[in-house]
This record gives structure tokens, C-alpha cells and sequence, in this order.
């Protein structure tokens, strides 16, 4: 398949340090010894650390607004946000979420861009959405981060397709490993067969897709 677009979208991680995120999922170094987490807009290393490893969705949708020149919140915000949305829901054993349909209705209204929940979603109409102007959250198994990764099952992860080469698709990877996975990161098609769940949310700028 020939062709090739990268959009210059701004990377975030999930995590306040990209630099940390290798140690802190490889157990490391714990979540709460983060430096930074005060920029995270949280009010305790604790709580920056319960809600880190849960917010990719949230790092995906930093991405987003700064790629279309909004003004990019902190992580907290976006997240207290997702809440009252509906997008979000905490429950005694953790988070439920990123729920998609009413992400996407926040997301619209908020800012006024295209997005649209898609409970079933193909490579082929992930590369033509990012051929129309769109970025595209996708739902990975988590250990899609480490090259020719083939997990027990699908899912439980967001990442952003940023781009495409032939065949390959970029993502920005919320909890990539530092210099390895996390900024246009490249996934071959059995890099995604193996880890991508088929569901995800498409988000564009006004114009662009979703139609």
C-alpha cells in the first residue's frame, strides 16, 4: 500500500516525566517518586499516581487539542472534566473508562471538533481518516509498547495514530518506553492485528472527519 502522511502533532505521556515512563511501567521506580507530578495538577504525589496510569485517554486528547492550537489543560483537569461527562466513572475497585460515545459528545462541545465513537473500526478506515485530517484514538493491548509484542488478547490501552508509511501506521503511545515507543512510534500490520480491539474514537479538526 504506497503513500505516507505524518501529522506534526505535540506528544504527551501519560505521566507528568515522558522521560520516567520507562522505569515507572517497568516497576522501577514508583509512580509517586515523580518529580513533576505537582505539574500534573494533582494534589498529592498519591493521587498523581493512582490517576497516571489510568489517564492515556486523557494524554491522547492533550495531544489532540494542541495539535489543533487549543490550549492544552492539565491532565487533572481534562480528567475531573471526563467525570462529570460521563466519559469517566470511579467505582470502589478503580476507574471505568475512556467510554467512548459520551468522550466524544464532551469532546464536540467543548472545543467544537469532529469526534466520533466507532465501535468498529478497520486499519484501512484509520489510514483513510488520517488522509482526511483526522487523528484517531485507538484501543491496544498495553504491551503493544515493545517491538513484536504479542499479547494474550486485545485492548485496555489508548494510543493516537498520528500517521502512516505503506503498510505501517505511527502512533504516539501515551506509556511508550522513553526514545523507543513513545513519539512516532511505528506498528507494522502484525503489530496492530495482534493488539489492536477494532474500536476507538476519531477526532478532527472543523472540516475534517469524521462525516
Amino acid at each position: 500500500m504506497p503513500g505516507s502522511l505524518i501529522h506534526p502533532v505535540p506528544y504527551y505521556a501519560q505521566w507528568a516525566s515522558p522521560d520516567l515512563v520507562s522505569d515507572i511501567v517497568l516497576g522501577r521506580l514508583p509512580a509517586t517518586a515523580d518529580p513533576r507530578w505537582g505539574e500534573y495538577g494533582a494534589s498529592s504525589p498519591d493521587e498523581y499516581a493512582w490517576w497516571a496510569k489510568r489517564l492515556c485517554g486523557v494524554a491522547c486528547l492533550r495531544m489532540c487539542l494542541g495539535h489543533w492550537g487549543f490550549p492544552v489543560p492539565v491532565a487533572m483537569d481534562l480528567a475531573r472534566d471526563c467525570i462529570e461527562a460521563g466519559a469517566y466513572v470511579r467505582h470502589a475497585e478503580g476507574l471505568h473508562g475512556l467510554i467512548y460515545a459520551p468522550f466524544a459528545d464532551f469532546v464536540n462541545q467543548r472545543w467544537g471538533l469532529r469526534a466520533q465513537s466507532e465501535p468498529d473500526l478497520t486499519p484501512d478506515q484509520v489510514r483513510s481518516s488520517l488522509e482526511q485530517g483526522c487523528l484517531a484514538l485507538l484501543s491496544v493491548h498495553p504491551t503493544i509498547r515493545f517491538a513484536g509484542s504479542r499479547p494474550p488478547r486485545q485492548g485496555g490501552h489508548l494510543v493516537l495514530a498520528v500517521g502512516f508509511e505503506g503498510e505501517d501506521l505511527f502512533v504516539h503511545n501515551p506509556s511508550g518506553l522513553f526514545g523507543v515507543s513513545q513519539e512516532f512510534a511505528r506498528l507494522t500490520p502484525d503489530d496492530l492485528d495482534a493488539s489492536f480491539a477494532r474500536r476507538g474514537v476519531l477526532i478532527g479538526g472543523l472540516g475534517d472527519c469524521p462525516s
